[in-house]
């Protein structure tokens, strides 16, 4: 599909959707341009579709890579949210599956995050600033409360359809590809954990290095393992996604529908993180410890950086 579309777009796109398991692509978007540009960390997971829904342009990246061939370690986060930025994104709406680690959340339930405990184990690129180039940006809140207070308001509009919302919570990032131990599982609920992806990190903590406005949309598929009614598997995951992918799509769309509205608002394009990272650098490290070469890959980042 990607092959026939034309590999350029003309104009600034604001909003961008991440897919992962379960929300491959978008329903009711017309895709004009297939976007594969180059960073300075290689190519993103898949082209980046640009999909037009009345005249309004949103970015489509599949995490995974268009046949979801790329495991979650292999995912080059570092050019995703990359290759977003440099087309203009500022706000990123990130879907995933997830397990859950609270009776409450029951499977096809969404749960909007605002919290994030990491338990990947350092084999994921998970920084923009390294090699001669150090930033330390805040990461307190690790996701963003106007684009969550989004979604909550198209989430209770749909509360008819069937749609389950969880408001905030703590969503686990262990490092896959396998699931969690029994032990493990219950571990995460006694920290107070409320639910588990292999997706959340670094994506998340990139974007905030990029300025960019990122909130992460979870559906739960399972119980995880802890629950004595089930183990999880890859089968339980998908059937799960199979009932519940109108919802998902449905209200994935809602969300877009309410950003385009506002797409060139404070929010959308996220004045609020605006200088926070690039302030984070210039403080660091000192004029003669940068490297050329790190001070470029930031210069792609945000052109004319190091002009200002």
């Amino acid at each position: 599909m990607t092959l026939d579309l034309p590999t350029t777009f003309d104009r600034p796109v604001h909003i961008a959707v991440i897919g992962g398991t379960g929300l491959g692509k978008l329903e009711g978007y017309t895709p004009v341009a297939a976007l594969n540009p180059e960073t300075p960390w290689g190519y993103p997971s898949s082209p980046i579709l640009i999909l037009e829904h009345n005249g309004h342009p949103v970015a489509f990246l599949a995490r995974h890579g268009l046949h979801h061939q790329l495991a979650p370690h292999e995912v080059p986060s570092r050019a995703n949210i990359a290759a977003l930025r440099s087309i203009g994104v500022r706000s990123i709406i990130a879907f995933s599956a997830v397990g859950s680690l609270r009776e409450e959340i029951k499977p096809m339930d969404f749960v909007v995050p605002d919290q994030i405990i990491d338990r990947t184990k350092g084999v994921r690129p998970f920084t923009f600033f390294e090699g001669g180039v150090v930033g330390h940006v805040g990461f307190a809140d690790p996701f963003d409360a106007g684009l969550a207070k989004v979604v909550q308001k198209c989430a209770d509009a749909m509360r008819g359809d069937g749609v389950r919302l969880h408001m905030g919570g703590v969503v686990v990032c262990m490092e896959g590809p396998q699931f969690s131990t029994r032990a493990e599982s219950n571990l995460y609920r006694s920290w107070g954990g409320s639910v588990i992806n292999m997706s959340a990190l670094p994506e998340a903590k990139l974007a905030r290095e990029a300025e960019i406005a990122y909130q992460m949309i979870c559906m739960a598929t399972d119980y995880d393992c802890w629950h004595e009614s089930e183990d999880v598997d890859v089968a339980m995951v998908m059937k799960y996604m199979a009932a519940n992918s109108q919802n998902a799509k449905h209200l994935v769309a809602a969300v877009l529908d309410e950003l385009l509205k506002q797409e060139n608002s404070d929010l959308v394009l996220a004045k609020h993180w605006e200088g926070s990272a690039q302030g984070a650098v210039k403080f660091m490290t000192k004029p003669e410890g940068r490297n050329p070469e790190a001070m470029k890959r930031i210069e792609y980042l945000f052109p004319g950086f190091w002009n200002e």
